[in-house]
């Protein structure tokens, strides 16, 4: 059923899931730490750590407080994931089409980088500098956001090069728990600092991220086209230490030509094959089944990413649990993602088909938000629910965005004369962040006017 695999594929598969496990894990941090954010930019923050007494009175928390009150900065943050969810879904479109035209690996590295320098801006050095400035945090999310689009285009086109249409349900359904993975990472990383302040957690998560982006730029092979060149520059540098530990050979040995011969007759025989050429942007937005899937990833990204920014929150504020339990507790919604991730392709790949598999399981998350808005104040129970719901909604989104964004990329209408699968994935994944970023502040708003029920039966809407 499946292909052989070698030892380069696992270790595209393991770099790739890697670089957004811990893009991932830090941006699950800003999720898990709003509680203490938002405590912290209002004035209520001094009085809850005691250290009003060590305060200068009236003037100096009134320098530090952004807003009067918890429901002002509870909007502000709301208006942060929209805010980051906007320029994730712009950056998305244009980052598919930049990783179709230069090496994927170059642009991986500085996503991944770039976004952790950007987020230790953010959630550490601010802090530490008693710096908080409403504009300054927006245009950081801008940014961040930015960068951050640029690796769910470069993975997935990185992937799709490594494995073929066959077996990919199941491979793709394995390997997009990568973002349920980074966000399990996320809250576990968050609440064991989150005692000494939010800040260290934005400061573990971007430095780990940062040295992801070190490793992935020394060590990941986009494609299986670049194994020749690197069997020949492994050759090459043998070649050349074994000369440098004999000083009497001539500068070009019989060695170094039978090499360089070698590597010109497999340039020879590569030579007829043409290299693909990128596709534009138009071209990709109108090939069969990209509007459709975007469309309906809009919808249901709005229903994943709510519980992704906005689960920690609702479970310390509607159930009254402490924020680290809450952070812990939301992990089984990531749980249920990777089981219904995986399942639901191996189920796609023995049927054939996707779009049953995805019509199924979207029906029953509907009776499955039913049921978890009327969620006991019980942790077992509340767990249970979240990984059901979890399974039902994340097992779907995970494949839109991975195995059917690659189908759509490589599918036969492109007869494979032209590279599309970063601008397909870049589509898919920027229409559904629209809906998304949308739908993160529509939560914050209804829930501010209407309370939590209002929202999940917003949720159910756009599921159904």
């Amino acid at each position: 059923m499946w292909p052989p695999y070698t030892y380069h594929h696992l270790l595209a598969f393991l770099l790739t899931f890697l670089s957004y496990v811990l893009l991932h894990s830090s941006r699950k941090t800003f999720s898990n730490v709003k509680v203490s954010i938002s405590a912290q930019w209002t004035p209520s923050a001094f009085q809850q750590n005691g250290s009003t007494s060590s305060l200068s009175p009236g003037e100096t928390w009134e320098e530090n407080k952004l807003f009067a009150d918890m429901g002002e900065a509870t909007l502000f943050l709301g208006a942060l994931d929209s805010i980051f969810l906007f320029s994730y879904a712009v950056g998305l479109y244009i980052s598919g089409v930049i990783g179709d035209r230069f090496n994927l690996r170059y642009v991986l590295s500085f996503g991944l980088c770039g976004s952790a320098v950007t987020e230790f801006v953010f959630g550490t050095l601010t802090e530490w500098l008693q710096f908080y400035n409403v504009y300054f945090y927006c245009f950081l999310w801008v940014i961040n956001g930015l960068l951050q689009s640029t690796v769910w285009p470069c993975v997935v086109a990185i992937m799709g090069n490594w494995f073929g249409k066959s077996g990919r349900g199941f491979v793709f359904g394995l390997w997009s728990a990568c973002a349920s993975v980074g966000n399990i990472l996320g809250a576990f990383l968050a609440s064991s600092v989150l005692k000494y302040g939010y800040e260290y957690a934005f400061l573990v998560t971007s430095v780990v991220q940062f040295a992801g982006g070190v490793v992935v730029f020394f060590g990941l092979l986009t494609s299986p086209k670049e194994i020749g060149e690197f069997i020949f520059l492994q050759k090459q540098v043998t070649v050349l230490m074994t000369r440098d530990t004999d000083s009497q050979r001539p500068l070009i040995s019989d060695d170094e030509d039978e090499l360089c011969d070698e590597y010109s007759i497999q340039q020879r025989d590569e030579e007829p094959e043409p290299q693909p050429k990128a596709i534009g942007f138009l071209q990709a937005f109108c090939l069969p089944g990209v509007i459709p899937y975007s469309l309906a990833y809009a919808c249901l990204k709005l229903v994943n990413y709510s519980f992704f920014f906005w689960l920690p929150f609702y479970l310390s504020k509607n159930f009254g649990w402490k924020e680290v339990q809450a952070d812990r507790l939301s992990v089984w919604y990531d749980v249920g993602g990777i089981v219904g991730g995986t399942v639901q392709g191996l189920i796609s790949d023995l049927l054939g088909k996707r779009a049953p598999v995805l019509a199924i399981s979207l029906l029953l998350a509907m009776g499955a938000l039913v049921g978890y808005s009327h969620s006991p104040n019980n942790q077992l129970v509340n767990g249970a629910l979240l990984a059901t719901t979890g399974f039902l909604i994340g097992g779907p989104s995970n494949m839109i965005s991975s195995a059917i964004s690659a189908d759509l990329g490589r599918q036969e209408a492109l007869q494979n004369s032209q590279e599309a699968l970063a601008t397909v994935t870049g589509i898919v994944d920027g229409t559904g962040s629209i809906g998304a970023a949308g739908g993160q502040y529509l939560v914050s708003l209804i829930e501010s006017k209407l309370g939590w029920m209002c929202v999940f039966y917003f949720f159910i809407i756009m599921v159904g």
